[in-house]
This record gives C-alpha cells, sequence and structure tokens, in this order.
C-alpha cells in the first residue's frame, strides 16, 4: 500500500471553532454537509460567505454538498458550489443518481468526494470513476453493527494506486483516527472536539507548565 502523509479536516460549520483551528494551522481545510449547516445555525444563502471566509483564513480546501437528489439537480446546484472558488471540493452522496452525477463531475474536472460510502463495493465505485476522495462514516457503521473499521481499511485498499483515497467521516475521538491510520487511511475528518483532542495529552501540558516555571526561576 502506497504511503500517503495524513491530513486532517475540520466537520464543522462552528465558524468561531473553524477559524480557531485553521489560525493554528492544524487542519487542511473544512468539510461540512446539509446537516452540519443546519447545526451550525447556517443557510444555504450563507454557504459563499462561509467559503470566502474558511479560504482567507488558510483553507486548503472547502467542501460543501450538492443536493436535489436527482442527476440533473445534483449537477446544476454542483455548478453553484464550484462557481465558489478553486480550493471548493464537491460533495455527491453515494446514491444511483449521484455516481452519474460524481462521474460527470470528475470528467469536467471538478474535485469530487462520494460521500456516506458504506460499502467496499461503492469505494471500488469510485475509484473506477476517479472521485478524489470517498467519506465512510465510521461511527454510524459502528452504531449499525458493522465493524466500520474493518471495512475502511478495506476501502482504502481496494482504491489504492487508483488517485481515490478515504476521508474518514464520523470520528468520535483521537483513539478512532489513530486507529484508522494505522489500517492505512490518510485523510479525516472530525469534529472541532475530536481535532483538539489530537492536539492534547495531560502531561504535555504539565511539562510544559514546567518548562516556563523553569524559565522564570531562571529570570526569563
Amino acid at each position: 500500500m502506497t504511503a500517503i502523509a495524513p491530513r486532517l479536516y475540520v466537520d464543522s460549520a462552528d465558524v468561531d471553532r473553524v477559524s480557531r483551528l485553521l489560525a493554528a494551522g492544524v487542519v487542511h481545510g473544512v468539510t461540512t454537509n446539509p446537516t452540519i449547516l443546519e447545526r451550525g445555525g447556517r443557510t444555504a444563502a450563507e454557504i459563499a460567505d462561509l467559503y470566502a471566509r474558511w479560504e482567507s483564513e488558510g483553507a486548503g480546501e472547502i467542501f460543501f454538498q450538492t443536493w436535489g437528489g436527482d442527476v440533473s439537480a445534483f449537477l446544476r446546484n454542483a455548478e453553484m458550489i464550484r462557481a465558489l472558488g478553486d480550493k471548493v471540493a464537491v460533495k455527491v452522496p453515494a446514491t444511483a443518481d449521484g455516481f452519474a452525477a460524481a462521474s460527470a463531475l470528475v470528467r469536467d474536472g471538478a474535485t469530487v468526494l462520494v460521500t456516506a460510502v458504506y460499502s467496499v463495493a461503492q469505494a471500488l465505485a469510485c475509484a473506477s470513476i476517479g472521485a478524489q476522495y470517498i467519506a465512510p462514516y465510521l461511527g454510524r457503521m459502528r452504531d449499525a453493527g458493522i465493524d466500520g473499521d474493518a471495512v475502511i481499511a478495506r476501502m482504502q485498499q481496494v482504491c489504492d494506486g487508483s488517485g481515490t483515497n478515504v476521508l474518514a467521516a464520523s470520528l468520535r475521538s483521537a483513539d478512532d483516527i489513530v486507529g484508522l491510520r494505522l489500517a492505512g487511511i490518510p485523510y479525516f475528518t472530525a469534529a472541532p472536539d475530536v481535532i483538539e483532542q489530537t492536539l492534547f495529552h495531560e502531561v504535555s501540558d504539565s511539562s510544559a507548565a514546567e518548562f516556563d516555571a523553569a524559565m522564570g526561576r531562571l529570570g526569563a
């Protein structure tokens, strides 16, 4: 399996928390979907403003999901998303119409993530159409009694060498991220709380406090 450097994204429309993580340089970009936008108190009319804000704050990629339920609607709304700027990526749900729309978008040069991928066969189909990313939902798989860690690892295996990679979602702890990384998954998106877990260990904080105290005693 080809080694790919890990990359973290923040999965949120909480603009203040997203901005802090972007400013710290610890996430590559921002992922959203309609439920995340709704949860963050945002409307469809605010998508352009969110893109502009996050781009100005240094996001390398910004994901918005197309909608409409059929191929023509998916493509029509994807064009509005693509018009936001060069750093936008279009999320398309893994339905029959979604695959058709995703394939058309890939052929037209869009950066595409196929989302809500739940089977290895779907992952293989995503690789066959050239989608850059797939997003399986680890937490939801576990909730459904599926061994999500094993399934997601197999997804990455069938995509290896194709240019399609897993961007794992529905991650509920830093340990989820570490476990999937050890299984070869390269990309991860999670809520701000989970991203912040990856930056913290109580012994690191106590060590830093000791270092500062020592410098104080040294007259700094």
